[in-house]
């Protein structure tokens, strides 16, 4: 085998390798910068097994191929003779394909690797196609290895009926390998008899029956409908009859804080559905604005109706704890759960640290006005208001050229794909009609709150500040964290990380300068003018959290790291 081309120290077999190098020479004719997972995706769909696959989940290898050429950005024209480097996204699924081939005991990196890595990627196109189709990721597994004659593992039980459609024309047969014998395609059902698996010894052991063919391609794939949510929103939704009727008839402030607080939990919930909803039915640079303007608007409407009260120092505090809580919370919670029983975890080192440099400039923000208020000795509001003016517009200027390089100039190195939709897409009006109820709903559940605030402080001796930068940051969130932690535990780290990083950015470059603004509407001094102590907590977060994912590799044992310093913050604001 030393003779043999290999990927990452494992040799590749042929159907790999005209992928791979038929990818190279889409990549030089088209003048791309780098060779992209589309690339290698439009040569593997040429391949028997993935015609094969294709066609079991319902669409032709042809129509695969448009969809991959599709998603390839043509590049400028490079210098002759310049080596082609590839993307984190391609190489991410080579050493995906590695991986799979050495848990499958292969050789050879064979195509139906590649297949089954790239059936695993949270995002790119493969995985729109697949969500269009309403297809999830263990049944295209099970496609594949049904493709390949594979037993060795037990098809998920979505994946189990997966077979070519009786209309399907048949491929070429395929090769047989000394490690797997596949049923010859082109002949019929009838007259094919069960051969064993090299796997089934005793040959005397009969093979397992033959899975029935469905009547159409993929009849229950789809996920049915659950506009309520999961059931723990449906329960939390309770609390938000209950708060009104508490407030209604003044009973205990701590009772109507802690009702108002559960309420805004599955109502932050309905906007983030919605808002999704909307994103997938609109070009990704429209996404990505919905997303920025409502993916923390719970939290902003929070904010907006503490400053309407006068607690400038709590929604000060709110904007701190937001970032706080993305970078070491939720980060640390989902490196944790995504950890569990691996040995490392991988993610796009490129996007974690754009967004780890995003944060430096946002941090960069906090620290002038601070340092304007504490080397002059009489510092003049006034003053101090139009420089966090300033300090703001350039911020959100910042952010608004952070959104035009992660969704447009550089997404195919950043990966700025929209989350995957399962099960279908809600009608726009339906998801505008969510988006107002939840919205109202979170702004009555807000005033309830921030009214009942100054009673809490007083009856359990907790400060604005502890309240502002642990309390009400994870309420504002809740929704969002929830969904960091699931798809972390699912391997998808990537989109945790987009998740984490992502909110942290928001609340840092929009939705602090955005309260600047309002907070002159209502003729509040909104500066950005913190503690020292909320300056130094950011930037330790944003250093610690940097050094986390800075190199694209991580562990469990960073997560418990980043969940120890938030602790550690938490029981200094407590004693503030």
């Amino acid at each position: 085998m030393s003779g043999e081309p290999r990927i990452a120290d494992h040799p590749i077999g042929a159907s790999a390798r005209r992928a791979i190098e038929g990818a190279r020479e889409d990549a030089e004719r088209l003048g791309s910068e780098a060779i992209g997972a589309e690339h290698i995706l439009v040569r593997l769909a040429s391949e028997e097994v993935a015609g094969t696959v294709f066609r079991a989940l319902g669409m032709t290898p042809e129509a695969a191929r448009e969809r991959f050429e599709a998603g390839i950005r043509k590049g400028r024209s490079r210098a002759d003779g310049a080596e082609l480097a590839m993307t984190s996204h391609a190489r991410r699924l080579l050493d995906a394909a590695v991986a799979e081939a050495k848990r499958r005991q292969s050789e050879l990196v064979e195509a139906e690797h590649l297949l089954l890595a790239a059936f695993q990627e949270p995002r790119g196109t493969l995985a729109r196609l697949l969500s269009d189709g309403g297809i999830t990721p263990a049944a295209a597994r099970g496609a594949v290895l049904a493709a390949v004659g594979d037993v060795s593992e037990p098809a998920p039980a979505a994946a189990q009926p997966m077979q070519p459609a009786q209309s399907a024309e048949p491929g070429p047969p395929r090769e047989r390998r000394p490690r797997q014998k596949a049923p010859k395609r082109e002949e019929p059902a009838a007259a094919r008899s069960p051969r064993p698996s090299p796997r089934s010894e005793p040959s005397a052991r009969p093979s397992p029956p033959a899975r029935p063919e469905p009547r159409q391609p993929l009849p229950h794939l789809r996920r049915p409908p659950s506009d309520w949510g999961p059931l723990w929103r449906r329960v939390l939704l309770g609390a938000v009859p209950l708060a009104m009727l508490a407030n209604y008839t003044h009973q205990s402030p701590v009772m109507v804080f802690v009702l108002a607080c559960v309420g805004v939990l599955p109502l932050a919930g309905f906007m983030g559905d919605a808002t999704e909803h909307l994103s997938s039915r609109t070009g990704p640079t429209i996404g990505g604005l919905l997303n920025a303007t409502f993916g923390n608007a719970a939290e902003l409407i929070i904010a907006i109706v503490a400053l309407r009260a006068g607690l400038v120092e709590l929604v000060k505090a709110s904007i701190t704890g937001s970032i706080l809580g993305n970078l070491l919370l939720i980060l640390g919670l989902s490196l944790v759960a995504g950890g569990v029983g691996k040995n490392e975890l991988r993610f796009n080192r490129t996007a974690a640290g754009v967004s780890a440099g995003m944060l430096a400039a946002a941090l960069v923000g906090l620290v002038f006005p601070a340092l304007f208020h504490a080397t002059h000795p009489n510092p003049d509001s006034l003053t101090e208001l139009r420089l966090s003016e300033g300090v703001a517009v350039v911020l959100m200027v910042t952010y608004g050229f952070s959104l035009l390089f992660t969704l447009k100039t550089h997404r195919w190195l950043i990966g700025g794909d929209p989350h995957q939709m399962h099960g279908p897409t809600w009608p726009v009006g339906k998801a505008i009609m969510v988006l107002a109820l939840a919205t109202v709903g979170v702004a009555v559940m807000s005033e309830i709150l921030v009214h009942a605030t100054e009673a809490v402080t007083a009856q359990l001796g907790l400060s604005e500040m502890f309240l502002g930068l642990i309390v009400i940051p994870l309420i504002g969130n809740a929704a969002e964290h929830a969904t960091a932690i699931v798809v972390a535990r699912k391997g998808k780290m990537d989109l945790a990380l987009q998740i984490a990083y992502g909110s942290a950015t928001q609340i840092a470059l929009l939705v602090g300068p955005l309260l600047v603004f309002i907070g002159l509407m209502f003729g509040e001094d909104m500066n950005l003018v913190f503690t020292p102590f909320e300056v130094m907590a950011v930037g330790l977060a944003t250093i610690v959290a940097s050094l986390c994912t800075s190199d694209g590799e991580s562990h469990w044992f960073e997560g418990v790291q980043l969940l120890a310093v938030y602790t550690m913050i938490a029981l200094a604001a407590f004693f503030i």
